[in-house]
């Protein structure tokens, strides 16, 4: 088996939801994410390029930590379809020293960025 892994580097990422079903929808309908269900309560998300999972959980989730930063070739569509997919904006785009970028709150209530 071929170890694709980065030594210390992060190598994935775990929501914890309420709604396994819904975060599907808004990732799939987003940013075209695929899944990998491991029974009801836990789902792995595929990017593409990188894995990682929805944990279902009954208690409150917790927001705020390190923020997700994602990467899109076109900015605009990518907060098009973040809107679409019923994400709320919280910061429109702007310009920072690397580029340009946008944040969002998913339906759970995590804030995540997307830049170009």
């Amino acid at each position: 088996m071929t170890n694709n892994h980065n030594n210390n580097g992060v190598d994935y990422i775990e929501f914890n939801v309420n709604d396994i079903a819904k975060a599907k929808a808004f990732y799939g309908a987003a940013f075209g994410w695929t899944f990998t269900d491991f029974g009801p309560v836990y789902c792995e998300f595929n990017d593409g390029e990188r894995k990682g999972g929805l944990a279902a959980t009954q208690g409150d989730i917790v927001t705020g930590g390190p923020l997700v930063v994602l990467y899109a070739t076109d900015l605009e569509q990518a907060l098009q379809n973040v809107i679409n997919a019923g994400g709320k904006i919280t910061k429109p785009i702007f310009a920072f020293p690397g580029g340009r970028r946008f944040q969002f709150t998913d339906p759970q209530g995590y804030e995540l960025a997307v830049w170009n």
